[in-house]
């Protein structure tokens, strides 16, 4: 008996200096890694649906927006009434609570296996790992749908290896002339157009493009957020109308022309594969709750994604659980919210009171 425990003791040493792990110690660092991950992303999965099998990543800090409750909202509607599975992945303080506009992002290898980006961020400077997952689906000409500060989502001139994705770059990679917004979207930040949050935007559609399938069952869209200076590269689907107020009756403003608000257009990355971008200056916290500019919006990703045959002019699109919006601004948001607070479809987004930023 004593020979045979002896012989266990030996096998035991030699399977642990080996390095074998048995079942319940990989399935142990299986559910650690599982849960890490819930620590800084969310997950929405639809059971039914054109989008069933199709992932969707959105990626969520900007600094005055409120991305971090448009971005969950609109993932919710493409997973529960399309079927798409939706991760949306934040920026986190050093407590892993949600902090608009950090750069502390982690969970982007999710693009590995992405069929959409989505993006609201704005002069944000990943960690390398990041970037890297990022710039080899960009390669492979994975569709890109930008929202607002998207056209300046980064500013990160000081990493000598990324430093071309920068808002305002000027480099010696000529091709990438003021980054990420110019180079994939069409453009990249030029100013604000009028005052904002004292002056809202009609969007109005163009007549070329009424019959484009982004504006099937678009009607009128009127939105919070000020106007953008912009002279895109790309096909321009509607143009804004600048309003003296914050109402969609507002009257016009006489002395701004329409400028573009909403375009799309193909990109290539050092020659890579070519891929489909929407991008539009307007997608605020507010934004989403006129129902033409959420239509547009999920209208675009289905048209990203090349899937216009499923674009229909009646499609679901209403709001999934409770949704009652921060007004955007710069001073304050919703604090201590981690992602796993925005779990499962009746959750509210965001829970919590607004706390002036330090």
């Amino acid at each position: 008996m004593k020979t045979k425990s002896i012989k266990i003791l030996l096998l035991s040493l030699i399977l642990a200096c080996s390095g074998y792990k048995s079942e319940s110690d990989k399935n142990a660092k299986t559910s650690t890694k599982q849960d890490d991950t819930g620590r800084y992303q969310i997950v929405y999965k639809g059971d039914k649906g054109p989008g069933v099998g199709k992932n969707i990543v959105f990626l969520a800090s900007d600094h005055e927006y409120r991305s971090e409750e448009s971005l969950p909202e609109l993932a919710r509607i493409l997973a529960k009434h399309h079927g798409f599975t939706c991760t949306v992945i934040f920026g986190l303080d050093a407590d892993g609570n949600i902090l608009p506009g950090s750069s502390d992002v982690k969970g982007l290898q999710a693009l590995d296996n992405a069929d959409l980006l989505v993006i609201f961020a704005r002069f944000l400077n990943l960690a390398d790992d990041q970037m890297q997952h990022l710039d080899n689906y960009l390669k492979r000409g994975g569709p890109v749908v930008g929202l607002r500060t998207a056209t300046h989502a980064f500013n990160n001139k000081e990493n000598a290896k990324w430093a071309h994705y920068s808002w305002d770059y000027k480099g010696e990679k000529t091709a990438w002339k003021d980054g990420f917004g110019e180079v994939v979207l069409g453009e990249t930040w030029v100013s604000h157009y009028g005052t904002n949050h004292k002056q809202s935007s009609k969007l109005i559609i163009e007549e070329s493009q009424l019959e484009n399938p982004i504006m099937r069952g678009v009607k009128e869209m009127a939105v919070q957020s000020g106007a953008y200076t912009t002279y895109p590269k790309g096909v321009v689907l509607a143009r804004g109308k600048v309003l003296n107020g914050m109402t969609a009756d507002s009257e016009p403003d006489k002395t701004k022309e329409l400028l573009p608000v909403a375009w799309i257009r193909e990109y290539t990355l050092d020659s890579g594969k070519t891929g489909r971008a929407f991008a539009t200056t307007h997608g605020a916290s507010e934004d989403i709750l006129d129902d033409g500019f959420r239509r547009m919006l999920i209208n675009a990703s289905f048209w990203a994604m090349k899937m216009e045959e499923d674009i229909k002019g009646d499609n679901n699109i209403e709001m999934v659980g409770p949704y009652k919006p921060t007004t955007f601004n710069f001073n304050g948001y919703k604090a201590n919210v981690k992602p796993a607070d925005l779990a499962g479809w009746d959750s509210l987004i965001m829970p919590g009171e607004v706390v002036k930023k330090k």
